[in-house]
């Protein structure tokens, strides 16, 4: 995320319902949040990139909305849990993540990457199809071919897009069915 120069954060860029609307999301605990650090330093996604999990929850706190739902670090996360784990306070910050990626997807803030994904999970009932390779390497594992899920079950791979047709998943991420 780009700082202003001066770090100067204007009034009119606060919204300080924000910390309770990520909350109502699922993020209860983070108002919990001592700034300790504790998440980001335990984080293997921020020993490789930008992502700083106690920056975005402080932003959250602060009321930073758009700041907060528009950057492209909030989706760096690789949701490992271990800020989880090893938060003092109980915070959840994994929690406080996926409620600020929820907010931010419906905000118009996803990343296309991850509508790509998601594409992939409407249509195949999985985030990674399973392809000529994977099928291979399954079989000299001694698997089967394809796993006991959508690509054994193709009712379940129905079931998986009537429900993203009725919470409106398929719209968010753009999916265009052919």
């Amino acid at each position: 995320m780009v700082e202003p120069k001066n770090n100067v954060i204007r009034l009119d860029e606060l919204d300080m319902g924000f910390a309770e609307d990520v909350a109502k999301v699922g993020a209860e605990k983070i108002n919990l949040c001592i700034q300790c650090g504790t998440c980001t330093a335990s984080c293997p996604s921020g020993r490789r990139t930008a992502f700083r999990t106690r920056q975005l929850i402080r932003r959250a706190l602060l009321g930073l909305r758009d700041k907060v739902l528009s950057a492209k670090d909030l989706w760096l996360c690789t949701t490992c849990y271990t800020c989880l784990e090893r938060c003092p306070r109980g915070v959840d910050p994994t929690d406080v993540i996926l409620a600020l990626r929820t907010m931010a997807a419906k905000a118009g803030h996803m990343l296309d990457r991850h509508k790509m994904v998601s594409g992939f999970v409407i249509k195949y009932g999985h985030a990674v199809p399973v392809n000529e390779e994977n099928r291979k390497l399954r079989a000299s594992l001694g698997l089967s071919e394809a796993p006991p899920t959508t690509h054994t079950f193709k009712e379940a791979l129905k079931e998986v897009q009537e429900i993203t047709k009725k919470t409106g998943f398929d719209k968010l991420v753009c999916f265009e069915w052919k």
